[in-house]
């Protein structure tokens, strides 16, 4: 059931609904953009065997550089999970490489050391409190963009939401009711999110009881 894009987007649009698309008015108030990392491709062959973000964060960078060059804001690229042996092929380091070298955009901070969203906030706060910046449009999927919000808040950041890759169907076709790989990632991954914030939310409500 879950392979079937109808079903899985049962998950999908109440996640998403829970975010919009950036306006230009809140778009004006951000100091900086932050953008968060997916995936990465490791020694990508065509590339001379440098490692390179995977298509889920080139979509992030694509809109990240979208807003910079309408903004002219410096950007901060977060993550982490570099190998143990080679902490300098991080995936903010690869991210850094694509924005700067592919979409002709400037990267102020690296942070390289994070392992998942949470750390991805608290480190990239602490960076950009050196430069006293509070308010950051955080670049992510929109299904992730709750949890990230939360996470950013948290660590002490206004996260002024800037989601791309939309997923949700709007209007079901025929072929909404024919099972796919790509209806089973997407539930997959919405499932994904709702168990994230659940977590966040007991975890935070643990630290901060009423």
């Amino acid at each position: 059931m879950l392979c079937i894009p109808a079903v899985s987007n049962l998950l999908v649009q109440p996640l998403e609904n829970q975010t919009t698309v950036l306006t230009p008015a809140a778009r004006s108030q951000g100091q900086a953009i932050v953008v968060l990392a997916a995936g990465s491709e490791d020694h990508a062959p065509e590339y001379d065997g440098m490692d390179i973000p995977d298509y889920v964060a080139l979509a992030r960078l694509r809109y990240a550089a979208r807003l910079q060059h309408q903004t002219k804001l410096p950007i901060l690229v977060s993550g982490g999970n570099a190998p143990a042996d080679a902490p300098q092929r991080s995936k903010a380091e690869a991210m850094a490489r694509a924005l700067r070298e592919d979409f002709a955009t400037p990267v102020r901070w690296i942070e390289g050391r994070s392992e998942n969203t949470e750390q991805n906030a608290s480190y990239s706060a602490a960076l950009l409190r050196e430069d006293g910046v509070e308010r950051v449009l955080l670049v992510t999927d929109a299904m992730h963009m709750p949890r990230a919000v939360m996470a950013f808040e948290h660590a002490g950041l206004h996260a002024i939401a800037a989601p791309t890759m939309f997923f949700r169907l709007d209007h079901l076709e025929p072929q909404s009711l024919l099972p796919s790989a790509e209806g089973l990632r997407r539930a997959y991954y919405a499932s994904y999110e709702w168990l994230g914030l659940l977590w966040y939310r007991l975890r935070m409500n643990a630290n901060h009881p009423s």
